[in-house]
Protein backbone atom coordinates (compact mmCIF):
# COMPACT_ATOMS: atom_id res chain seq x y z
CA UNK A 1 0.00 0.00 0.00
CA UNK A 2 1.42 3.44 -1.10
CA UNK A 3 2.32 6.24 1.55
CA UNK A 4 0.65 9.43 1.15
CA UNK A 5 2.88 12.47 2.28
CA UNK A 6 0.23 12.89 4.64
CA UNK A 7 0.73 9.54 6.61
CA UNK A 8 4.78 9.56 6.55
CA UNK A 9 6.55 10.59 9.90
CA UNK A 10 7.91 13.59 10.11
CA UNK A 11 10.76 14.02 11.97
CA UNK A 12 12.09 17.56 13.31
CA UNK A 13 14.77 18.95 14.39
CA UNK A 14 14.73 21.36 17.82
CA UNK A 15 15.85 24.78 17.13
CA UNK A 16 18.85 25.98 18.19
CA UNK A 17 18.92 28.29 21.39
CA UNK A 18 19.22 31.74 20.36
CA UNK A 19 21.33 32.61 23.21
CA UNK A 20 23.31 29.34 23.05
CA UNK A 21 24.11 30.25 19.64
CA UNK A 22 25.27 33.89 20.54
CA UNK A 23 27.82 32.50 23.47
CA UNK A 24 29.25 29.70 21.00
CA UNK A 25 30.44 32.57 18.32
CA UNK A 26 34.08 31.28 17.22
CA UNK A 27 34.78 35.51 18.09
CA UNK A 28 34.10 35.06 22.21
CA UNK A 29 35.65 31.71 21.86
CA UNK A 30 39.18 32.60 20.74
CA UNK A 31 38.69 36.17 22.76
CA UNK A 32 38.67 33.84 26.05
CA UNK A 33 41.18 31.92 25.31
CA UNK A 34 43.71 34.46 23.69
CA UNK A 35 43.07 36.50 27.30
CA UNK A 36 43.00 33.56 29.70
CA UNK A 37 46.53 32.50 27.42
CA UNK A 38 48.34 35.87 28.36
CA UNK A 39 47.93 35.04 31.85
CA UNK A 40 49.69 31.72 31.83
CA UNK A 41 52.98 33.38 31.93
CA UNK A 42 52.70 37.59 32.66
CA UNK A 43 52.68 36.77 36.14
CA UNK A 44 55.78 34.86 36.24
CA UNK A 45 57.59 37.23 33.57
CA UNK A 46 56.73 40.33 35.67
CA UNK A 47 57.86 39.38 39.08
CA UNK A 48 61.86 38.99 37.33
CA UNK A 49 62.64 42.61 36.90
CA UNK A 50 61.35 42.98 40.97
CA UNK A 51 63.20 40.45 42.58
CA UNK A 52 66.25 42.82 43.83
CA UNK A 53 63.67 45.02 44.92
CA UNK A 54 61.72 42.32 47.18
CA UNK A 55 64.93 41.01 48.40
CA UNK A 56 65.40 44.49 49.79
CA UNK A 57 62.27 44.80 51.21
CA UNK A 58 62.39 41.44 52.94
CA UNK A 59 66.08 40.87 53.90
CA UNK A 60 65.66 37.56 51.92
CA UNK A 61 69.14 35.89 50.94
CA UNK A 62 70.40 35.07 47.17
CA UNK A 63 69.03 31.52 47.87
CA UNK A 64 65.48 32.80 49.09
CA UNK A 65 65.30 35.29 46.84
CA UNK A 66 65.49 32.52 43.55
CA UNK A 67 63.05 30.51 45.21
CA UNK A 68 60.31 33.54 44.47
CA UNK A 69 60.78 32.45 40.81
CA UNK A 70 61.73 28.72 41.54
CA UNK A 71 58.16 27.62 43.66
CA UNK A 72 56.00 28.63 40.77
CA UNK A 73 57.59 25.93 38.59
CA UNK A 74 57.37 23.62 41.06
CA UNK A 75 54.33 23.78 41.84
CA UNK A 76 52.95 23.85 38.25
CA UNK A 77 54.55 20.55 38.33
CA UNK A 78 52.48 20.01 41.46
CA UNK A 79 49.29 21.02 40.55
CA UNK A 80 49.04 19.23 36.60
CA UNK A 81 48.35 15.63 37.56
CA UNK A 82 45.10 16.82 39.24
CA UNK A 83 43.64 18.39 36.48
CA UNK A 84 42.54 15.54 34.44
CA UNK A 85 40.13 14.56 37.26
CA UNK A 86 38.67 18.19 37.77
CA UNK A 87 37.66 18.37 34.11
CA UNK A 88 36.13 15.39 34.51
CA UNK A 89 33.78 15.97 37.53
CA UNK A 90 33.52 19.67 36.99
CA UNK A 91 33.49 20.70 32.99
CA UNK A 92 36.67 22.29 31.16
CA UNK A 93 34.54 25.44 31.07
CA UNK A 94 33.91 25.48 34.92
CA UNK A 95 37.87 24.48 35.22
CA UNK A 96 39.56 27.38 33.81
CA UNK A 97 36.93 30.22 34.91
CA UNK A 98 37.67 28.73 38.74
CA UNK A 99 41.57 28.43 37.44
CA UNK A 100 42.20 32.11 36.31
CA UNK A 101 40.16 33.57 39.11
CA UNK A 102 42.42 31.62 41.57
CA UNK A 103 45.64 32.76 39.49
CA UNK A 104 44.27 36.39 40.39
CA UNK A 105 43.98 35.97 43.95
CA UNK A 106 47.63 34.39 44.12
CA UNK A 107 48.80 37.70 42.38
CA UNK A 108 46.92 39.56 45.06
CA UNK A 109 48.23 37.33 48.13
CA UNK A 110 51.80 37.59 47.00
CA UNK A 111 52.16 41.41 47.16
CA UNK A 112 50.52 41.09 50.71
CA UNK A 113 53.24 42.32 53.26
CA UNK A 114 54.32 39.66 54.80
CA UNK A 115 56.87 36.88 53.49
CA UNK A 116 54.53 34.12 54.13
CA UNK A 117 52.04 35.35 51.46
CA UNK A 118 55.11 36.17 49.12
CA UNK A 119 55.76 32.40 49.16
CA UNK A 120 51.94 31.40 49.37
CA UNK A 121 50.89 33.71 46.54
CA UNK A 122 53.31 31.79 44.43
CA UNK A 123 52.06 28.40 45.23
CA UNK A 124 48.78 29.44 44.35
CA UNK A 125 49.92 30.95 41.07
CA UNK A 126 52.17 27.72 40.56
CA UNK A 127 48.73 25.47 40.63
CA UNK A 128 47.00 27.62 39.04
CA UNK A 129 49.00 27.77 35.73
CA UNK A 130 49.21 23.94 36.05
CA UNK A 131 45.27 23.80 35.57
CA UNK A 132 45.08 26.50 32.51
CA UNK A 133 48.44 24.64 31.07
CA UNK A 134 46.88 20.99 31.59
CA UNK A 135 43.28 22.49 30.30
CA UNK A 136 43.44 24.19 27.48
CA UNK A 137 44.95 21.49 25.10
CA UNK A 138 42.00 19.55 25.85
CA UNK A 139 39.97 22.44 25.08
CA UNK A 140 41.55 23.08 21.71
CA UNK A 141 41.20 19.02 20.84
CA UNK A 142 37.61 19.69 21.58
CA UNK A 143 36.73 22.77 19.97
CA UNK A 144 38.76 23.06 16.77
CA UNK A 145 39.65 19.18 16.02
CA UNK A 146 40.42 19.89 12.65
CA UNK A 147 43.28 22.86 13.50
CA UNK A 148 44.40 21.84 16.85
CA UNK A 149 48.12 22.56 15.86
CA UNK A 150 47.42 26.15 14.39
CA UNK A 151 45.21 26.84 17.42
CA UNK A 152 47.81 25.82 19.82
CA UNK A 153 50.39 28.46 17.95
CA UNK A 154 48.04 30.80 18.57
CA UNK A 155 47.99 30.45 22.54
CA UNK A 156 51.53 29.51 23.24
CA UNK A 157 52.58 32.52 21.10
CA UNK A 158 49.89 34.37 23.24
CA UNK A 159 51.59 32.63 26.20
CA UNK A 160 54.97 34.59 24.95
CA UNK A 161 53.60 37.92 23.99
CA UNK A 162 52.06 37.81 27.93
CA UNK A 163 55.59 37.27 29.29
CA UNK A 164 57.17 39.46 26.91
CA UNK A 165 55.05 42.49 27.66
CA UNK A 166 55.04 41.79 31.62
CA UNK A 167 59.06 41.89 31.75
CA UNK A 168 58.77 45.22 29.77
CA UNK A 169 55.84 47.03 31.51
CA UNK A 170 56.94 46.29 34.90
CA UNK A 171 59.41 48.57 35.90
CA UNK A 172 57.59 51.30 34.12
CA UNK A 173 54.16 50.19 35.91
CA UNK A 174 56.18 49.98 39.09
CA UNK A 175 56.67 54.42 38.41
CA UNK A 176 53.32 55.04 36.57
CA UNK A 177 51.07 53.80 39.92
CA UNK A 178 53.67 55.01 42.50
CA UNK A 179 52.91 51.98 44.87
CA UNK A 180 56.18 50.73 44.32
CA UNK A 181 56.59 46.93 43.46
CA UNK A 182 53.27 45.87 45.36
CA UNK A 183 51.28 48.18 42.97
CA UNK A 184 53.35 47.18 39.64
CA UNK A 185 52.77 43.09 40.78
CA UNK A 186 49.18 43.62 42.01
CA UNK A 187 48.26 45.39 38.88
CA UNK A 188 48.25 41.82 37.10
CA UNK A 189 45.39 40.80 38.62
CA UNK A 190 43.34 42.89 36.90
CA UNK A 191 44.09 41.12 33.74
CA UNK A 192 43.12 37.67 34.82
CA UNK A 193 39.85 39.48 36.32
CA UNK A 194 39.40 40.35 32.66
CA UNK A 195 40.26 37.11 31.12
CA UNK A 196 37.24 35.74 33.43
CA UNK A 197 34.65 37.99 32.18
CA UNK A 198 35.88 37.08 28.93
CA UNK A 199 35.51 33.93 29.67
CA UNK A 200 32.80 33.50 31.33
CA UNK A 201 30.21 33.66 28.17
CA UNK A 202 31.70 29.99 27.85
CA UNK A 203 31.09 28.32 31.40
CA UNK A 204 27.54 29.98 30.28
CA UNK A 205 27.05 28.09 27.12
CA UNK A 206 28.46 24.26 28.54
CA UNK A 207 25.25 25.09 30.77
CA UNK A 208 23.35 25.08 28.22
CA UNK A 209 24.71 22.72 26.14
CA UNK A 210 24.59 19.94 28.71
CA UNK A 211 20.70 18.76 29.00
CA UNK A 212 20.55 19.14 25.18
CA UNK A 213 23.74 17.63 23.89
CA UNK A 214 25.21 15.78 27.08
CA UNK A 215 26.23 12.72 24.71
CA UNK A 216 28.12 15.06 22.15
CA UNK A 217 29.79 17.32 25.03
CA UNK A 218 31.44 14.25 26.39
CA UNK A 219 34.96 14.17 26.08
CA UNK A 220 36.03 11.12 25.69
CA UNK A 221 37.91 7.93 27.74
CA UNK A 222 41.28 8.67 29.30
CA UNK A 223 43.98 6.98 28.33
CA UNK A 224 44.30 3.75 30.51
CA UNK A 225 47.55 2.86 31.23
CA UNK A 226 49.39 5.90 30.03
CA UNK A 227 51.93 6.36 32.76
CA UNK A 228 53.55 3.15 31.31
CA UNK A 229 53.56 4.08 27.79
CA UNK A 230 56.62 4.88 26.19
CA UNK A 231 55.08 7.45 23.45
CA UNK A 232 53.86 9.52 26.46
CA UNK A 233 57.21 9.54 28.37
CA UNK A 234 58.63 11.05 25.42
CA UNK A 235 56.62 13.85 25.15
CA UNK A 236 57.35 14.39 28.64
CA UNK A 237 61.03 14.07 28.37
CA UNK A 238 61.06 16.07 25.47
CA UNK A 239 58.79 18.75 27.13
CA UNK A 240 60.54 18.58 30.82
CA UNK A 241 64.18 19.03 29.27
CA UNK A 242 63.15 21.74 26.68
CA UNK A 243 61.59 23.66 29.47
CA UNK A 244 64.72 23.08 31.66
CA UNK A 245 67.01 24.62 29.13
CA UNK A 246 64.24 27.36 29.25
CA UNK A 247 64.23 27.84 33.01
CA UNK A 248 67.83 27.67 32.97
CA UNK A 249 69.01 30.31 30.26
CA UNK A 250 65.87 32.25 31.68
CA UNK A 251 67.28 32.47 35.38
CA UNK A 252 71.24 32.90 34.12
CA UNK A 253 71.75 34.02 30.70
CA UNK A 254 72.16 37.90 31.36
CA UNK A 255 74.47 36.48 34.17
CA UNK A 256 76.24 34.72 31.79
CA UNK A 257 76.99 37.32 29.60
CA UNK A 258 78.07 39.62 32.32
CA UNK A 259 80.83 37.55 33.75
CA UNK A 260 82.19 37.39 30.76
CA UNK A 261 82.62 41.09 30.76
CA UNK A 262 79.58 42.19 28.67
CA UNK A 263 77.69 45.51 30.05
CA UNK A 264 74.63 44.36 31.98
CA UNK A 265 72.69 47.08 29.87
CA UNK A 266 73.44 44.96 27.04
CA UNK A 267 72.94 41.80 28.56
CA UNK A 268 69.34 42.78 29.35
CA UNK A 269 68.80 43.33 25.62
CA UNK A 270 70.48 40.70 24.54
CA UNK A 271 68.01 38.58 26.49
CA UNK A 272 64.70 40.84 25.88
CA UNK A 273 65.51 39.96 22.22
CA UNK A 274 65.86 35.95 22.70
CA UNK A 275 62.40 36.43 24.51
CA UNK A 276 60.75 38.44 21.63
CA UNK A 277 62.07 35.90 19.22
CA UNK A 278 60.82 33.02 20.59
CA UNK A 279 57.03 34.76 19.99
CA UNK A 280 57.79 33.73 16.44
CA UNK A 281 59.05 30.32 16.83
CA UNK A 282 55.77 29.33 18.79
CA UNK A 283 53.86 30.38 16.55
CA UNK A 284 55.32 29.42 13.07
CA UNK A 285 56.33 25.59 14.78
CA UNK A 286 53.20 24.14 15.82
CA UNK A 287 51.72 25.61 12.28
CA UNK A 288 54.64 23.17 10.58
CA UNK A 289 53.67 20.33 12.75
CA UNK A 290 50.33 20.13 11.69
CA UNK A 291 51.15 20.08 8.31
CA UNK A 292 52.88 16.86 8.71
CA UNK A 293 52.38 13.53 8.55
CA UNK A 294 54.95 13.13 11.49
CA UNK A 295 57.44 15.35 13.27
CA UNK A 296 60.63 14.12 13.92
CA UNK A 297 63.05 15.87 11.46
CA UNK A 298 61.26 18.88 13.54
CA UNK A 299 61.56 17.97 16.69
CA UNK A 300 65.57 17.22 16.12
CA UNK A 301 65.61 20.59 14.28
CA UNK A 302 64.23 22.29 17.55
CA UNK A 303 67.18 20.72 19.87
CA UNK A 304 69.91 20.99 17.21
CA UNK A 305 69.03 24.83 17.11
CA UNK A 306 69.03 24.30 20.94
CA UNK A 307 72.48 22.99 20.77
CA UNK A 308 74.06 25.59 18.45
CA UNK A 309 72.83 27.85 20.59
CA UNK A 310 74.31 26.71 23.64
CA UNK A 311 77.61 26.26 21.84
CA UNK A 312 77.94 29.89 20.40
CA UNK A 313 77.22 31.17 24.56
CA UNK A 314 80.03 28.52 25.33
CA UNK A 315 82.27 29.45 22.92
CA UNK A 316 81.89 32.86 21.43
CA UNK A 317 79.48 33.95 24.62
CA UNK A 318 79.93 38.09 23.63
CA UNK A 319 80.46 38.19 20.19
CA UNK A 320 78.27 35.94 19.44
CA UNK A 321 75.96 36.53 22.05
CA UNK A 322 73.22 38.44 19.85
CA UNK A 323 73.46 35.45 17.57
CA UNK A 324 72.73 32.97 20.05
CA UNK A 325 70.35 34.87 20.86
CA UNK A 326 68.29 34.78 17.67
CA UNK A 327 68.86 30.96 17.24
CA UNK A 328 67.58 30.18 21.23
CA UNK A 329 65.17 32.23 20.56
CA UNK A 330 63.46 30.19 17.65
CA UNK A 331 64.26 27.34 19.56
CA UNK A 332 63.05 27.57 22.82
CA UNK A 333 59.77 29.24 21.78
CA UNK A 334 59.34 26.50 19.09
CA UNK A 335 60.50 23.55 21.70
CA UNK A 336 57.28 24.97 23.31
CA UNK A 337 54.80 25.41 20.85
CA UNK A 338 55.92 21.86 19.67
CA UNK A 339 55.68 20.26 23.07
CA UNK A 340 51.88 21.60 23.25
CA UNK A 341 51.53 19.91 19.85
CA UNK A 342 52.24 16.74 20.63
CA UNK A 343 49.33 16.55 23.26
CA UNK A 344 47.12 17.34 20.48
CA UNK A 345 48.41 15.76 18.13
CA UNK A 346 49.07 12.50 20.08
CA UNK A 347 45.59 11.72 21.41
CA UNK A 348 42.38 11.62 19.57
CA UNK A 349 39.97 12.79 22.43
CA UNK A 350 39.81 16.32 24.53
CA UNK A 351 39.84 13.92 27.61
CA UNK A 352 43.05 12.18 26.45
CA UNK A 353 44.74 15.43 25.52
CA UNK A 354 44.05 16.60 29.12
CA UNK A 355 45.21 13.53 30.48
CA UNK A 356 48.56 13.41 28.58
CA UNK A 357 48.80 17.04 29.65
CA UNK A 358 48.74 16.46 33.15
CA UNK A 359 51.35 13.60 32.69
CA UNK A 360 53.50 15.67 30.32
CA UNK A 361 53.69 18.85 32.47
CA UNK A 362 53.85 17.17 35.72
CA UNK A 363 57.02 15.72 34.81
CA UNK A 364 57.97 18.53 32.72
CA UNK A 365 57.95 21.30 35.57
CA UNK A 366 59.39 19.49 38.29
CA UNK A 367 62.13 18.83 35.83
CA UNK A 368 62.38 22.26 34.72
CA UNK A 369 62.48 23.64 38.38
CA UNK A 370 65.56 21.82 39.10
CA UNK A 371 67.44 23.65 36.30
CA UNK A 372 67.81 26.82 37.95
CA UNK A 373 68.54 25.70 41.28
CA UNK A 374 71.58 23.17 40.11
CA UNK A 375 73.06 25.63 37.28
CA UNK A 376 73.73 28.36 40.23
CA UNK A 377 74.79 25.12 42.29
CA UNK A 378 77.43 23.73 39.61
CA UNK A 379 78.17 27.68 39.13
CA UNK A 380 78.74 27.73 42.45
CA UNK A 381 81.27 24.83 42.99
CA UNK A 382 83.14 25.44 39.48
CA UNK A 383 83.73 29.15 39.40
CA UNK A 384 82.78 29.61 35.71
CA UNK A 385 79.34 28.73 33.39
CA UNK A 386 81.47 26.28 30.90
CA UNK A 387 80.30 22.71 33.23
CA UNK A 388 76.57 23.96 33.33
CA UNK A 389 76.66 25.26 29.68
CA UNK A 390 78.57 21.78 28.85
CA UNK A 391 75.99 19.36 30.63
CA UNK A 392 73.27 21.52 28.76
CA UNK A 393 74.45 20.46 25.50
CA UNK A 394 74.43 16.55 26.82
CA UNK A 395 71.20 17.52 27.72
CA UNK A 396 70.13 18.53 24.08
CA UNK A 397 71.76 14.83 22.81
CA UNK A 398 68.64 13.77 25.51
CA UNK A 399 65.59 15.86 24.16
CA UNK A 400 66.77 15.27 20.62
CA UNK A 401 66.10 11.75 21.10
CA UNK A 402 62.87 12.55 23.25
CA UNK A 403 61.54 14.46 20.75
CA UNK A 404 62.35 11.83 17.84
CA UNK A 405 60.54 9.49 19.11
CA UNK A 406 57.85 11.46 20.04
CA UNK A 407 57.48 12.67 16.68
CA UNK A 408 56.01 9.62 14.94
CA UNK A 409 52.66 9.59 13.97
CA UNK A 410 50.83 7.27 16.74
CA UNK A 411 48.43 8.67 18.81
CA UNK A 412 47.40 7.07 22.04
Amino acid sequence: MAVTRAQQPVVTTPAPLPVRARLAHPVLLLTGIVLVALNMRACLAAISPMVGEIQRTFGLSATASGLITTVPVLFQGVGAPLTPRLTRRFGAERVVLGAVLVLGAGVLLRVLPSVFALYAGCMVIGVAIAVLNVSMPGLVKREFPDRAATMTGVYSTTMLVGATLAAGTSVPLEHALGGGWRASLGAWSLLALVAAVAWLPQVLRSRQEKAAVAAAAQPGKPIEGIWKSPLAWQISLFMGISSLLVYTLVAWMPTILADHGMDRGQAGLVFAFSNLVQVAGAFLVPLMAGRMTNQRALAVTMAALNGLGIALLLVAPVSGAWVSAAILGVAQGGSLGLGLAFIVLRTGTAAGAAQLGGMSQAIGYLVAAAGPVGAGALHQLTGGWDATLALMLVLVVVVGAAGFGAGRDRTL
